[in-house]
């Protein structure tokens, strides 16, 4: 059953690392002899004797050590010849498994760094190699003189979007040798261009003949100053553009200044003799960012766009756009013109809901209120506030097999992935748990879940439930480790646990070792720039990088943070939230000029992560409350409590 794979994203995201331990049983079998195999690996990583004694060779993760006794041999011109049968043996020895193959990439990386090209050929697999791998196949194909085949897979690593230095060799080959030629330099340019990305694409173009290279050129100009490309074009109407390129500067323009996309908007018709049909498109790149803006003018562009250009994603911001105005009728008419799937999301059925509400049909309204209301998501809350009735999720257990649980955490891969979780060896023990996933049937998949619940691994198991579709097991799906933290930070920012759990569900899925692109750590995912300022609020030590992995520290300052937030917007807590992850900056300019409904508000906010996060956090706390007061049904009254607009002193912008 090889293939089936959790989507990349997803495995990407469960991959970051910062090496902190998953609270996990510990398993007696193994639990003495672990600490002298992480004893043995730290001596292996700066090149210290081995020291083993027989009981590591029984352990399930030998090999590990092995494979890093042989990485640091390849680092060392003494022992580099010998290391090379070593690794040889090993791969030989273990095949595909996982440790093989990070021994593989490592061995590959080694060769071509020596450039020992007729084994690097010999141990290159393309399967899961790569691009910089793949690159520098092609250089060994080249230095061994095995160029007869060669062109298509230069051709096909040459078609990329991105840079990769380790190809640059090859493609000096391919431009001697004529596989690259200038048809295929003006399509990767072109492909660049298409992707925004200008600066690969402008040394490409500077390749090409003159002819062929000008309109590149204006493109990416287009794509680098918008505004005072568009402007020449404007004035020189017979200057002649690609579509495509005028199309993009045009967005890119919208994106960065609607206001002045705006002025030049009719002088852009006129000039390039637009028609209704062709202005249509450039229309809808206008209204989108005006849209983003909650700027009334949106409605006058999404009014010029063709219906051909008005897919699902336009269609839900032109009604977000009338949302905001409360032109119900419009928002009516929009949501009518969506596809079926986008219609009979619960998104837009709750807004068909609402808009019926608003136009006077009462009996329609509570009928379409009372049929949302037993789904299980932030806009059933929202109907049964509209209701009247409280909110208690709707649960289905999964069935628990635990003959097949038995078996499952008998294989050697999955003991594997444990043992490396335990030792906190998290990217190792994620490629061993997906080498056994793929060779699971589906009733082995599904009682794998829990598995990985009972291991306290909570954020592989939400994701791997959420790829079987297992969307309404509460109990597993919305686990509540480090509760004396958590409950303790809770209470001491004077807000419920049942929120904060929330929160750290949207923020970490409940590791404490997290590191997001923008450097936030830990459970709540704090900055250093905003955990220090919030220490020291709460009178406590400035904490350091690694401090904030730690779970107590985190809750504590993450739980006072927020209540920071919402002191600063009044108590508004959809308010709050959007500024806890948007920052208050966007959130204070996102605050309407007269009171509006909440939901309508939320519903406006132009950033998908962050409106996304508001509604999943309401969602959450309500289902964690739910948990905490056994069964207990919630009400969500307070969803409907408008957000107010506030005076400059209010909602001033502050650093942190």
């Amino acid at each position: 059953m090889r293939g089936l794979r959790f989507p990349p994203a997803a495995l990407a995201a469960l991959l970051v690392v910062a090496g902190r331990v998953y609270p996990a049983a510990p398993t007696p079998d193994y639990q003495a002899v672990r600490q002298q195999f992480l004893q043995a690996m730290s001596n292996a990583a700066i090149g210290g004797e081995s020291g083993d004694d027989g009981s590591l060779r029984a352990y399930p993760l030998y090999p590990y050590l092995q494979a890093e006794r042989i990485r640091q041999a390849l680092a060392n011109d003494a022992t580099v010849g010998a290391a090379d049968r070593s690794a040889a043996g090993f791969l030989a020895t273990y095949g595909l498994q996982p440790v093989a193959a990070e021994l593989r990439r490592s061995w590959l990386e080694n060769l071509a760094q020596r450039q020992q090209w007729s084994t690097f050929l010999e141990v290159f697999r393309d399967a899961g190699a790569t691009d910089a791998l793949r690159c520098q196949a092609l250089s060994a194909r080249i230095a061994t003189a095995q160029t007869a085949l060669l062109g298509p897979s230069l051709v096909r690593q040459w078609l990329t979007t991105r840079e990769v230095p380790e190809c640059d060799p090859a493609y000096a080959w391919g431009f001697e040798h004529g596989v690259i030629t200038a048809q295929l330099v003006e399509r990767r340019a072109r492909m660049a261009l298409e992707a925004g990305n200008s600066a690969l694409a402008k040394p490409l173009i500077a390749r090409l003949p003159g002819p062929e290279a000008a309109p590149l050129r204006l493109w990416a100009q287009l794509l680098d100053s918008p505004q005072r490309t568009l402007d020449l074009l404007l004035n020189q109407p017979g200057t002649e553009v690609l579509p495509e390129a005028l199309r993009a500067g045009w967005a890119r323009l919208a994106r960065q200044d609607p206001d002045a996309a705006v002025e030049r908007y009719a002088q852009l018709v006129r000039s390039r003799n637009l028609t209704s049909e062709t202005a249509s498109a450039y229309a809808l790149d206008l209204a989108l960012p005006l849209a983003w803006q909650r700027d009334a003018r949106a409605e006058d562009f999404f009014a010029r766009v063709g219906t051909h250009d008005l897919d699902d994603s336009a269609l839900e911001w032109r009604a977000r756009a009338a949302l905001w105005v409360a032109n119900w009728p419009l928002v009516t008419q929009t949501i009518a013109a969506m596809s079926e799937t986008g219609r009979q999301s619960a998104r837009w059925r709750y807004w068909s809901a609402r808009a019926a509400d608003q136009s006077g049909d009462a009996a329609l309204a509570h009928r379409l209120f009372a049929a949302l209301a037993p789904d299980d998501n932030y806009y059933s809350g929202l109907a049964a506030a509209r209701l009247g009735i409280s909110v208690a999720p709707h649960p289905q257990p999964l069935d628990r097999d635990e003959a097949i649980r038995a078996r499952l955490a008998q294989i050697p891969s999955l003991v594997r992935a444990h043992e490396l979780l335990l030792c906190e060896l998290r990217g190792a023990a994620l490629s061993e748990w997906q080498f056994a996933y793929d060779d699971l049937s589906p009733a082995e998949r599904q009682q794998a879940v829990p598995l990985l619940a009972d291991w306290g691994w909570y954020d592989l198991a939400v994701t791997a439930a959420t790829s079987l579709r297992i969307f309404y097991d509460y109990n597993l799906l919305y686990p509540q480790p480090y509760q004396t933290s958590v409950t303790a930070a809770a209470h001491a920012a004077q807000l419920p646990v049942s929120l904060i759990y929330g929160m750290i569900r949207q923020e970490s899925l409940y590791r404490t070792d997290v590191v997001s692109s923008a450097g936030a750590r830990g459970l709540m995912q704090l900055e250093l720039s905003t955990a220090r300022p919030t220490a020291r609020a709460l009178k406590l030590p400035a904490p350091h990088m690694g401090d904030l992995f730690d779970p107590q520290l985190n809750s504590t300052l993450g739980a006072e943070r927020l209540h920071i937030l919402l002191d600063k917007v009044d108590g508004q807590l959809p308010l709050a939230l959007a500024a806890y992850n948007a920052g208050i900056a966007a959130a204070s300019r996102w605050l309407p000029a007269s009171s509006i409904a909440p939901d309508v508000w939320v519903e406006n906010i132009p950033y998908n992560e962050t409106r996304n996060y508001v509604q999943h956090i309401l969602w959450h706390s309500v289902v964690y409350a739910w948990l905490r007061s056994d069964g207990q049904a919630q009400d969500t009254a307070s969803w409907l409590m408008p957000i107010r607009a506030m005076g400059p002193t209010q909602a001033r912008i502050e650093p942190n």
